[in-house]
């Protein structure tokens, strides 16, 4: 195995299912039956629990699952100053059903506390419990695009011109409220960061990318603007600090949101965002050919998403192998690798499946990698 695949390791994209217990807790905590101490102490049980089970299953880098979190997006977006959670009125549209109707939208400038912002604590936890078992932790954050997205949603824009008289002085704050964040995660221990982003995802779509340039922006300038925050986000950071990125098309209670190939982004995306490794999913047609990865620059490596996690049914082992050697014809099997298309419970719904096809999914990930690379812990 080289060195390029040892620096990502046996990893899961991010969430898994809640147990039983936990969803209890929450609920009774919504519903004022316990205190907020009470809840963390059930969430601190479920997490160390959850680690235990990926060390269990192999993974040299562990989350939390997302477990105190209600979405894989917005609870992050809740943490900043400035910024309000609020019922929209409608959720985002799948393709089978409608999400929850959370969102975020401004209240006054934005501003990142360290001491304040939940994350940061929530991290400091995690690394405790993998320091434990010699294991890395990686936290998991939506992308400042993502961030972008969901400020100027619908009405929501109408918040970013009462405090952002001009354009750039909102881009400059999404970058650096997200630079900051990103160098508290570190002083906390971090040292393998996923930018989450869907952005991408929803504008490959043809439907969807006529939705997301709503406010007169064209594709193109979609494009450049994303790479823009995200890379100045992640400028001038640690050279210890390793930063990938998962992008996604939707995924809600197994459901999804787009469908498109990575032809239209792969310029931006591929070849010019900094980061070490794309986590990209790979696991149905909606998500186009492999074509694109020829455009994947330098030496950044792609983890490929062929094992689904909106379905319970395991993959047959042979069919995973031939796509990865399919791949393989536009971007050198040494700088490819295997994961699972997404996380188990991007919300606290989860998919539909089960915990004990989650951990058969992860195996069959570990399997694969130690056949075709060699892989091992």
């Amino acid at each position: 195995m080289t060195q390029t695949q040892q620096k990502i390791g046996f990893q899961h994209v991010g969430s898994f299912l809640r147990p039983d217990a936990l969803k209890q807790a929450r609920a009774a905590f919504a519903n004022g039956q316990v205190t907020a101490d009470e809840l963390t102490a059930a969430e601190d049980a479920a997490i160390t629990t959850l680690v235990a089970q990926q060390v269990a299953a192999g993974l040299d880098v562990v989350t939390d699952g997302e477990f105190r979190r209600s979405y894989w997006h917005l609870d992050n977006f809740w943490g900043f100053e400035g910024v309000e959670r609020f019922k929209f009125g409608e959720g985002y549209q799948f393709a089978h059903e409608e999400t929850r109707d959370d969102s975020a939208h401004l209240t006054g400038p934005l501003g990142f506390d360290a001491t304040a912002h939940p994350l940061i604590r929530e991290f400091k936890f995690l690394k405790t419990i993998a320091d434990r078992y010699g294991v890395a932790a990686k936290v998991t954050l939506p992308s400042p695009a993502q961030f972008f997205a969901e400020l100027v949603r619908g009405r929501n824009a109408e918040r970013v011109h009462r405090f952002y008289t001009n354009d750039a002085d909102f881009h400059a704050a999404i970058q650096r409220v997200y630079h900051d964040e990103i160098l508290a995660l570190y002083d906390a221990g971090a040292r393998t960061i996923q930018l989450d982003d869907c952005t991408w995802g929803m504008l490959v779509d043809p439907h969807l990318g006529v939705l997301m340039t709503g406010n007169g922006v064209s594709v193109t300038e979609l494009k450049t603007l994303y790479l823009t925050l995200n890379n100045g986000a992640l400028a001038d950071l640690p050279d210890d600090l390793v930063i990938n990125t998962h992008v996604c098309r939707g995924n809600y209670h197994s459901d999804w949101a787009a469908s498109g190939g990575y032809d239209l982004v792969a310029d931006e995306l591929l070849g010019q965002e900094n980061v070490a490794s794309y986590f990209l999913e790979y696991d149905s047609d909606r998500a186009g050919g492999f074509a694109p990865l020829a455009k994947v620059s330098g030496d950044k490596r792609v983890v490929l998403g062929l094992i689904t996690t909106k379905t319970g049914e395991l993959e047959d082992k042979q069919v995973i192998i031939d796509r990865i050697y399919e791949a393989a014809q536009y971007l050198p099997l040494e700088r490819l690798w295997l994961s699972t298309q997404c996380g188990f419970a991007s919300t606290e719904e989860g998919n539909v499946l089960i915990e004990d096809q989650q951990w058969a999914k992860l195996a069959l990930v570990r399997d694969i990698l130690t056949q075709v690379w060699g892989y091992k812990a």
